[in-house]
Order: C-alpha cells, then sequence, then structure tokens
C-alpha cells in the first residue's frame, strides 16, 4: 500500500485526530496516530531499515508478511522470488545458508503463495507446493508426528508456531495446522504460568532452554492468530479452541507487562534486559485479533501501552532498537523480525480501525 492510500485509509474518516471509528461503528480514542505524514514516514523508515538488512529464511519470511499485511504487493511479490530462488531441492525456502532450519523457511510461504495467485505463476505456486510437501512428508518430527525445528537435533522450538502451523493453513492443510499448533502446546505449553517455554529437546526428554522467553511467546501468539485467520467458518470448534489459546496466552503475558508498557527478555526473570519485540508482537495479536471479533476490547488498553513504548523505540534511521538483537539474539540490539512486527503492529491497528 503506498503512502497516499495508507494516509486516507487514516484520516479518511474525518474525524479529529486521535478519534477514530471501528467496524462496530464506534468510536475510539487512541492515541499516537500515524495519521500525519510523519507517521507515514516512520513506516517507510522502518520499512526501509529492515530491507537493508542481511536475512536468514525466516528473516525472510517475516518481512515478506509484514509486506503483505501491509499491502505492499510488489515488494511482496520481489522477496518471494528471492525465497524461491534459493529453495532447497526438498522443498525449504530462502536458505541462504545450512543453518539447519526445519521450520523456519516456511515463514515463507505465504508471500510464495500469494505471488504466486497474484500472477498466475506456476512456478512460484510449484515452490509453495514442495515447501508444504517438506512440512507434510519430509521434515524430522517426534513419534506422534510434531515437526522438529532444527534438523541435526530433535527439539522442538516455541518459534515453530510462527513459522509451521500458519503455513499450513493458508495452503488449505487445516487439520495438520492445528495438529501442528496442539503438539507444541503438549511439549512446551506451561499450564500453571500460561506461557510457554523455549525449547525442549525430544531425544533427551528434557527442556533444553525452560526459560519463559518473551519473543518465543510472541511467536506463538502471533502464529495462532494467523492460523485462526486462515481457519474456515466450518471448523467452528478448532476455532473456538484457538481463540481460547490467544487469550491464555496474552493473559499469561500481560501478567508480565511492565509499567512502561515492556516485557523482560525472559518474562519471568527481571533480570534480564527489557525488550521491545514482544510488545510489537502481543500488540498485533491483540489488534488483529479485536478486529476479527474474537477478543474482549479491553485487552486494547494493554496494546497501546505497549505501541506507546515502541514509538520511543524507533530511531531516526527506523530502527527499532532494544529488540532481542541478532544474530545471536542473546542482547538487546536490532533485528528484522523487530522492524517487521512494528509493521505487522500498524498494520494490524490500520485494520482494526478502518
Amino acid at each position: 500500500m503506498n503512502r497516499r492510500k495508507f494516509l486516507g485509509a487514516v484520516i479518511g474518516t474525518g474525524l479529529l485526530p486521535g478519534t477514530l471509528v471501528a467496524r462496530s461503528g464506534r468510536s475510539i480514542k487512541l492515541e499516537n496516530q500515524p495519521e500525519s505524514l510523519e507517521g507515514i514516514e516512520l513506516l517507510d523508515r522502518v520499512k526501509t531499515a529492515m530491507l537493508t538488512m542481511q536475512r536468514q529464511a525466516w528473516e525472510q519470511g517475516v518481512a515478506a508478511q509484514a509486506l503483505l499485511e501491509l499491502g505492499d504487493e510488489r515488494l511482496v511479490i520481489m522477496m518471494a522470488r528471492e525465497a524461491v530462488l534459493r529453495q532447497w531441492d526438498d522443498g525449504r525456502l530462502g536458505q541462504v545458508c545450512d543453518n539447519h532450519g526445519v521450520t523456519d523457511p516456511g515463514a515463507n510461504g505465504e508471500a510464495v503463495l500469494f505471488a504466486a495467485r497474484k500472477l498466475s505463476d506456476q512456478r512460484l505456486l510449484r515452490a509453495a507446493e514442495k515447501q508444504a510437501e517438506y512440512f507434510l512428508k519430509t521434515a524430522p518430527r517426534t513419534s506422534d508426528g510434531v515437526i522438529f525445528h532444527i534438523d541435526h537435533k530433535p527439539q522442538l522450538w516455541i518459534d515453530s508456531m510462527y513459522m509451521c502451523p500458519p503455513f499450513l493453513a493458508v495452503m488449505g492443510y487445516f487439520r495438520e495446522a492445528i495438529f501442528q499448533v496442539e503438539g507444541l502446546r503438549k511439549y512446551l505449553w506451561n499450564r500453571d504460568r500460561k506461557l510457554f517455554s523455549h525449547i525442549y529437546d525430544y531425544g533427551l526428554k528434557k527442556f533444553e532452554r525452560q526459560d519463559f522467553w518473551g519473543v518465543g511467546n510472541g511467536w506463538a501468539a502471533a502464529g495462532m492468530t494467523r492460523v485462526l485467520r486462515a481457519l474456515p467458518e466450518n471448523l467452528k470448534a478448532e476455532r473456538n479452541k484457538l481463540k481460547g489459546y490467544i487469550k491464555e496466552l496474552l493473559d499469561g503475558c500481560l501478567k508480565h507487562q511492565r509499567p512502561d508498557g515492556l516485557f523482560h527478555d525472559v518474562l519471568d526473570r527481571p533480570e534480564t534486559f527489557v525488550e521491545t519485540n514482544l510488545a510489537q508482537m502481543l500488540a498485533y495479536s491483540i489488534y488483529r485479533n479485536i478486529q476479527m471479533g474474537w477478543l474482549d476490547r479491553k485487552y486494547l488498553k494493554a496494546a497501546e501501552a505497549m505501541r506507546r513504548a515502541v514509538l520511543t523505540k524507533v530511531d531516526s534511521f527506523g530502527y527499532v532498537n532494544d529488540v532481542c538483537g541478532s544474530p545471536l539474539f542473546q542482547s538487546a540490539g536490532v533485528a528484522t523480525e523487530g522492524q517487521a512486527f512494528f509493521l505487522l503492529m500498524e498494520a494490524a491497528r490500520r485494520d482494526l480501525l478502518s
């Protein structure tokens, strides 16, 4: 979506700044609207910074997804072509090196499928099908069928919740998408804390990392939200179950929200650094779920507090600072996914208010 269209979508209600009408027809008081040209330029700066970053398979995918939800079809198609150019023979998309990723390449899938349909391009469609076939037939998995996150160790990572099930769902493999969601919950969900642990080693039958990593829980919230958006209306029981899962996770995360709207890198460990990206990921999930009528509007207050905090983290170059930073994701920095989720957050908020 270009600047003119985006600006028109935001200010076309004719209301005073800070007041917009939701689809229900009720006006909502929201702060820090990007209705000014400065706000639109902020999105462009964040996008440009994202596109300058070197990207691994999942980073290419989440960046393309952000552009897709913003409506920038031209860039989506171009990024999808790059992911296909670097598709391995086994079907994994966007592989710039052998980093052992099993589910990460699937983050590219929806953009490739969109480009295939937009261009009526059978080569791109076949590339999307090959990625799906890898998940369905080839990817290493547990004895009960849950796909591992990496190919050199039998490990389940919560990151996979974003990388794999949403693509399976948009490809029409709805039951398998739900099965993978349920499988990751089986191994990684903590019922008492209502949070996901990060890594379970299926071979050793113990956690490699039991920490409630913030961004990992963000991947889960956003991933389940994308699956829910893709499920058809006739899968009512499955949709209701996913709504419940998302609400449970949001409630678990919000218990650890700081007064400034942000969260610690490990949610229940205040000695870890204050991290920016989880706030964006949860705000995105809240905006999308409210937009679709799946979540109570009371969560909007928390999302707006997250967004206000995030806006203070964007510098003059458009970098979203103090996210869990690449390449090691062990300290505060910048990352492609941090840029992408700023854009996803803004796209979801725009759609809620349109």
